[in-house]
């Protein structure tokens, strides 16, 4: 009999931790709001900003130097995110996914002003629920899905809720938080929690985050943590502000006290959501993915000063160079990434969607593709093979180092900008930099390179071609008594004529 139920007792635990073992990994993917390379601890460029946990993380992980968003603003690499697609080819260019018009397909322009060589073309407004998006492929597979924060892709009928979420918290479509980070805010039927009136937006995510997390924490689930931090409006916590304003540097391009608290509350989630994981047992099978949408906003003004500063990259938010499109990025995939590891390997936001599935050796849905591709390898210390990677943005929405519509390769070393017409008699324009002697794209080296140049530009046009992009076209309006070619760069003053292009009138006001 003793032997009998010993028998049984070994067949039961072998069975348990089979179980175990199969068990499919959790996904929390942390994105965080106009989150600038530079504004993090992690890469060495920031002695004001404080991301204790984002170390923390990093620790655990590995963390990508050259990480890309898909867009420099926000909705694009969103789009990517959920699709695996660039935004050439899902055609949402730009933030304007809160917009009442609904538009579900980019088309060609029909005007631009006189001063304009190109006319742009008009972006999709609508995550169009064709799509098989990440949520909708982990839910068939048996994952608990939960979105908590910013959507920005589209209000019912494309919200989260239509897109393969079980739970969208607070079911809000704009570009911003409601009104202020610190309640009150003015989110339909979503108040801050008695007690606790002035409570910040992102404690409040946090918290909701975490009830989801206790509820699945069975897994497996896929929960996407997409702060509001540090978007403008440009508000935190009143101590916190305090906190940082003691330690300004006006030396320091960094010296937003208020800019530094978000940032904090920003990195306070992360920790939350970092203590439950470990409260719960269940971080050694979780995967966890932080970057952000974009690069850091260097055109709003808070403090008497610009919110962050991205050096030593060059721009930022809304801009094709550096600062516009390098992230902060950190993985952390058990059993997979070495902890406390780096990787310079080159990285975009569509990857994310193939690299999961690839891990969770799930399939695509038939005939599904995807312009990015999965960096298990990289992940695993090996060669991905990514031989390029592109950002589309055929927009100029007149910020600091603005740029004429264009689009950008990167591989290995160098970088090239095609700027379309901006050339003489209707020619693209370009902008070639090597990343690795010139970070700061200071130096052009087009002219010195013309065998290159032809080269990178022929993969943007299979690139172009290959996603079917909408692409700005000349404009026959263009009066070259008219042009300023000395504005370029220059931001636009806000509120005058021209400032309000359809993609920063989208993002620069919200």
């Amino acid at each position: 009999m003793k032997r009998l139920l010993s028998l049984l007792f070994c067949v039961g635990a072998f069975t348990m931790c089979a179980a175990e073992t199969t068990r499919k990994p959790n996904v929390v993917f942390i994105l965080a709001d106009d989150l600038g390379w530079a504004d993090t601890t992690l890469y060495g460029h920031t002695k004001f900003y404080q991301t204790p946990n984002l170390e923390r993380l990093a620790k655990r992980g590995m963390t990508f130097t050259r990480a890309y968003s898909a867009s420099p603003l926000c909705s694009p690499t969103r789009s990517a995110i959920m699709t695996g697609l660039s935004p050439a080819r899902t055609g949402i260019t730009a933030p304007s996914c809160h917009e009442p018009q609904v538009v579900l397909a980019a088309t060609t322009g029909k005007k631009a002003p006189a001063d304009k060589k190109v006319i742009m073309p008009v972006p999709v407004t609508r995550l169009k629920t064709d799509y098989r998006t990440l949520a909708e492929a982990l839910k068939d597979a048996g994952y608990a899905t939960g979105h908590f924060g910013k959507w920005h892709l589209g209000p019912e009928p494309y919200s989260p809720l239509q897109q393969g979420f079980d739970v969208d918290v607070p079911h809000w479509a704009g570009a911003g938080p409601a009104g202020s980070y610190v309640a009150p805010w003015k989110f339909k039927n979503f108040d801050a929690d008695p007690g606790e009136p002035n409570q910040h937006i992102e404690d409040r995510m946090a918290k909701e985050a975490v009830a989801f997390l206790e509820k699945h924490k069975d897994g497996p689930f896929y929960l996407n943590y997409w702060m509001f931090s540090v978007h403008a409006p440009f508000d935190a916590k009143k101590d916190l502000i305090e906190k940082h304003r003691a330690r300004v540097d006006p030396a320091d391009p960094q010296r937003s006290p208020t800019y530094a608290a978000m940032v904090e509350s920003m990195d306070d989630a992360v920790g939350t959501l970092l203590d439950t994981l470990d409260r719960l047992k269940i971080a050694d099978n979780t995967i966890i993915i932080f970057t952000a949408d974009n690069g850091g906003n260097m055109y709003d003004e808070v403090d008497g000063t610009t919110p962050t500063s991205n050096a030593p990259l060059r721009g930022g938010k809304a801009t094709l160079f550096e600062g516009g499109t390098r992230v902060p990025c950190v993985i952390a995939w058990p059993g997979v990434t070495a902890p406390g590891s780096r990787n310079d390997t080159i990285i975009q936001s569509e990857d994310f969607y193939p690299t999961i599935l690839a891990g969770l050796v799930l399939k695509p849905a038939p005939d599904q593709k995807f312009d990015g591709i999965s960096i298990l390898p990289a992940l695993k210390g090996e060669d991905p093979g990514h031989a390029a990677n592109f950002q589309y943005f055929p927009h100029d929405p007149g910020v600091p180092d603005w740029l004429p519509p264009g689009v950008s390769i990167h591989r290995g070393d160098w970088k090239l900008i095609r700027i379309f017409h901006g050339g003489d008699n209707g020619a693209h324009r370009y902008l070639l930099f090597n990343l690795r002697d010139d970070l700061g794209e200071k130096n052009n080296l087009a002219a010195q390179n013309p065998e290159l140049v032809q080269e990178l530009d022929a993969l943007i046009t299979q690139f172009l071609t290959e996603t079917h992009a909408v692409v700005p076209v000349p404009n026959p309006d263009f009066d070259p008594a008219k042009y300023r070619p000395e504005l370029e760069g220059v931001q636009k003053p806000k509120g005058k004529a021209g400032a309000k292009s359809k993609a920063g009138a989208s993002e620069g006001s919200h």
